[in-house]
């Protein structure tokens, strides 16, 4: 027993030894890079009371946008 679970060992060692040094294959996984965030564009909207508010009144802060449509 011992002798075929070290055999099976063995070969799974050789076979996935000219595996080791090559890089995956990405694009087969249909995995993409990581792209670093890009900043938000600068823009304004009116708020319920008619002022206008900029995100840039915002920075540092967690801004939540939600965008409601009826279609």
């Amino acid at each position: 027993m011992i002798r075929r679970i070290t055999l099976v060992v063995a070969t799974l060692a050789l076979l996935t030894a000219g595996r080791a040094g090559a890089a995956p294959d990405f694009a087969s996984l249909q995995v993409q890079p990581y792209q670093p965030p890009k900043p938000a564009p600068a823009f304004a909207l009116p708020s319920l009371d008619g002022r206008t508010v900029r995100l840039e009144d915002f920075r540092g802060k967690v801004v939540l946008l939600f965008f409601w449509a009826t279609w």
